[in-house]
């Protein structure tokens, strides 16, 4: 009787230990699997952020050209520092890497064959598919991160589209007409009101 008692409880003190395995390897996976989320928010977040730096860090650039064609930089370092200028003259920081982990940004090229903007190589699918500002609009619904082109858009032009080569030139209401020589590249004012304000990130 004793010995059948024992091996019963032994028995039951083996299922109990079993069922307390479960509960807190089940806990732990789902521990995990929120982190894991929570992580690729925050880095989504950061993607936005550090695109939008770009986006007006060429903005700047850009409007910042002597003269009145407009050029894009040539690299991101001319971001760092303006080779056109006599004065050091800084639109970024420094050059943020991408925050989901590529090495290199993939490079929109503008109408003058320069840098109109950055995007990820990621080919991961968003989180975020919706509710974007307006000047991240083209950003609905998109499939993965590569379609997130941080652009500068000129004044004039459609949000998030890239100046065409060869398009007729984009003049702000009530300014003259820009004669363009033949094979020059379109020329493009700069906007009205001035040099784009500092854009925050989105969270």
């Amino acid at each position: 009787m004793v010995k059948g008692r024992m091996s019963r409880a032994c028995g039951f003190t083996y299922l109990t230990a079993l069922f307390v395995v479960a509960i807190l390897a089940g806990g732990l996976a789902l521990a995990g699997t929120v982190w894991e989320q929570a992580a690729a928010r925050e880095r989504e977040a950061e993607l936005l952020f550090v695109g939008h730096q770009y986006r007006r860090a060429i903005g700047l650039y850009y409007d910042s050209t002597p003269g009145t064609v407009k050029r894009y930089p040539r690299a991101l370092e001319d971001l760092l520092k303006d080779p056109r200028q006599p004065a050091t003259q800084r639109y970024l920081r420094k050059l943020y890497p991408d925050p989901l982990g590529g090495k290199e940004w993939g490079v929109v090229k503008g109408s003058d064959g320069g840098v109109a903007g950055v995007y990820s190589l990621s080919e991961a699918k968003p989180i975020k598919v919706s509710g974007f500002k307006v000047r991240d609009a083209a950003f609905e619904g998109a499939g993965m991160y590569a379609d997130w082109k941080f652009m500068h858009t000129p004044a004039g032009a459609a949000p998030g589209t890239k100046p065409a080569a060869g398009a007729a030139p984009v003049v702000a209401p009530g300014a003259a007409p820009i004669a363009v020589p033949p094979g020059a590249p379109p020329a493009i004012p700069p906007a009205a009101d001035g040099a784009p304000a500092p854009e925050g990130g989105d969270h």
